[in-house]
């Protein structure tokens, strides 16, 4: 976070934006040392007094339940009613694909409903502990969280020029819940006749990924689905080290994190790739507008990938702190060339 944070500082004073970057202390640490993850009087301030949310990865072994990453990031994923979790898959350089043959543009924009599905915490426990113990767990879903996800993936389709939205569900096995979504996929869909639909189960969904990932383009799903969809997209494109992701409520909160794992095994030894983080601050950029702001964070990661300007995950021999200082000061420098 602290090479994302060097990276957005220097797109504000090329781009010539003003604003406030305010830290918060929530995390492992403080929960640790105060029992505190996080108060209701933050909830109300991270609402009311702020325009986006930046935060890094959670997760902590020293916290073995993760009470405190579950209070924040899902605390603040229903609290402020995020539903839209966009995470696009972008395939920056051929040779990250673990796939050999896959040499054409790779461009995966994943929008996964974010405040229903099993993750709401329906359900419970009957004779736990015991041979004749069962576990319940409910897959909610509404009319109306469906519509708006469905709507939000077609309007993002339509704004930036993509001609197909794929539905991926489970609505062979699951009758109920695919039934819903796929009625409201078809009854949104007839208000876009310019943007291809089509249907397809999540197992086979998985497959085609694998075999032929270059043919989709937005995809809309679950909560459960687009978790595990999302984490395979990812790696087909370079791995999770690489990818964003931006948890919306659209004209209300924004709140930006890497997908990736906190990585407490190599916490302070410079090996994280700050990558997902740096282009974190390419998403939070253009949600409020400044494309070219994000264009620059982009064109500095793809620049960086051709050369080799990585950590070790993705070839390179560059630490943390170096790849955060060489993508900043490449966005400084592109601007120069540019003027």
């Amino acid at each position: 976070m602290r090479e994302a944070r060097r990276v957005l500082e220097a797109v504000a004073e090329v781009e010539g934006l003003s604003f406030e970057l305010v830290e918060w202390d929530l995390g492992a640490d403080r929960f640790l040392r105060e029992g505190i993850s996080i108060t209701e009087e933050e909830f109300r301030s991270l609402a009311e007094e702020y325009d986006a949310i930046l935060m890094g990865a959670l997760g902590d072994p020293r916290v073995p339940g993760n009470e405190h990453a579950r209070d924040i990031l899902l605390g603040l994923r229903f609290r402020l009613d995020l539903y839209v979790n966009f995470r696009p898959c972008v395939l920056l350089a051929p040779d990250l694909c673990p796939l050999k043959r896959v040499k054409v543009p790779v461009r995966l924009e994943i929008f996964r409903e974010n405040t229903e599905g099993p993750y709401v915490g329906m359900g419970g426990v009957f004779k736990k502990g015991t041979p004749e113990e069962v576990a319940i767990e409910e897959d909610m879903n509404t009319r109306g969280g469906v519509e708006r996800i469905v709507r939000a993936a077609f309007d993002f389709a339509r704004a930036k020029g993509r001609h197909r939205v794929t539905l991926v569900d489970k609505a062979n096995a699951m009758r109920h819940a695919g039934g819903l979504w796929r009625r409201v996929f078809a009854e949104v869909g007839e208000v876009y006749p310019d943007i291809e639909r089509e249907e397809m189960y999540v197992d086979a969904m998985a497959m085609d990924l694998v075999r032929r990932p270059e043919r989709y383009a937005v995809i809309v799903t679950s909560n459960l689905f687009g978790d595990i969809i999302s984490d395979l997209a990812a790696e087909l494109t370079g791995g999770l080290g690489l990818a964003p992701s931006a948890n919306i409520h659209p004209g209300l909160h924004a709140l930006f994190e890497p997908v990736q794992g906190s990585a407490p095994d190599i916490a302070g030894k410079g090996k994280a790739n700050p990558m997902g983080a740096i282009r974190c601050v390419a998403l939070l950029l253009d949600h409020f507008g400044h494309a070219g702001g994000c264009e620059r964070v982009e064109r500095a990661v793809a620049v960086a990938i051709a050369q080799g300007r990585t950590t070790a995950d993705l070839g390179g021999s560059f630490t943390t702190e170096e790849v955060g200082r060489w993508l900043a000061e490449r966005v400084l420098r592109g601007a120069a060339v540019e003027s």
